[in-house]
């Protein structure tokens, strides 16, 4: 197959996929995300380097004789997040910058989706850091398997915690006007591996829904297969800067009740604050959505010799 006709391949294909778009709803839906650092190309393996998730989500009520209630969303999740220092090649206790960690949890959630454009999300992880949470092991398998070098230094990581995590998060829409809304969010994290807060804002920019029925709240699935979208699709780009308040994180500290006897185990004291801007875009078409972002960080930890960036990937289908 020629080139000319790769792209007409491609056309006819898109064609189809939007051609499909039909104003519908869906009542489940089952995601997959992928994070890692290299996804931005440039070459780096450190801090948040990988995060792989599964998401299940199932619509509980849509358009009920509540005046104020839109909808409920039951989901469910599991997932691993992958933390080095400066590389994953550390020969020495010296050059750890950031403690090796992993984490590994399953989780649940219940969403409130609102008519006036308000979502509230609240949600329990049970979840472990340290050599239980497989970073290392899982590490060590997708360097084997592409060829990159043998990853060194998780002698040194954050030991054993068992975790239990709430947490809660709201989004409202502030102002929209055609094409352009602004909405402000929130979050706050309870637990044994994270504790915090944050606040932040979001602009999206072309064909969206509202935030009872947006990829944007993950509020995709509805029982009620009569609602009026603004659009039979979403195609739209986004910034989120935000600013976060780290009060407690295993990953970085250790388990919240002491070290333990491990010499080896390497902490550090996180920053209290760190700002955070992400921005994306999402497509959203028949049974598909599909979301592509870059996130960037400042330093978590005052000894890192970088701010940290990531590119993450997630694809969404829904069903009945």
């Amino acid at each position: 197959m020629n080139f000319r006709s790769s792209i007409l391949f491609l056309i006819l294909f898109l064609s189809v996929l939007f051609s499909s778009a039909q104003q519908r709803n869906f009542q489940n839906e089952l995601g997959f995300q992928t994070d890692n650092d290299a996804y931005l190309a440039q070459g780096s393996d450190r801090y948040y380097t990988n995060g792989l998730f599964i998401y299940f989500r199932h619509a509980l009520q849509t358009d009920t004789s509540n005046q104020k209630l839109f909808g409920k969303t039951l989901g469910f999740e599991i997932g691993q997040k992958m933390f080095n220092p400066q590389s994953a090649f550390i020969p020495d206790a010296y050059y750890v910058d950031r403690p090796f960690a992993g984490y590994l949890y399953a989780g649940s959630s219940l969403q409130y989706l609102f008519k006036n454009e308000c979502a509230l999300k609240l949600g329990v992880q049970l979840g472990v850091t340290g050599p239980a949470a497989l970073a290392r092991q899982a590490q060590e398998l997708v360097h084997r398997t592409i060829g990159f070098y043998t990853p060194m230094g998780w002698q040194y990581q954050i030991r054993n915690n068992v975790g239990i995590n709430f947490m809660g998060n709201y989004d409202r829409l502030f102002f929209r006007s055609g094409w352009f809304d602004l909405a402000g969010n929130s979050y706050a994290n309870l637990g044994t591996t994270f504790t915090g807060a944050g606040v932040g804002a979001m602009l999206r920019f072309g064909e969206f829904n509202p935030l009872y029925h947006s990829v944007s709240t993950s509020g995709l699935v509805a029982k009620n297969r009569v609602i009026k979208e603004a659009h039979q699709r979403e195609f739209f780009f986004y910034l989120k800067p935000g600013v976060n308040y780290i009060a407690y994180d295993a990953t970085v500290q250790g388990n919240l009740f002491g070290r333990g006897n491990d010499p080896q185990e390497i902490t550090k004291k996180p920053e209290p604050f760190v700002l955070s801007q992400e921005f994306g875009g999402n497509l959203t078409a028949g049974h598909w959505a599909f979301n592509l972002a870059a996130v960037f960080k400042t330093r978590e930890v005052k000894s890192m010799v970088r701010a940290h960036q990531w590119g993450s990937a997630t694809f969404l289908y829904r069903f009945n």
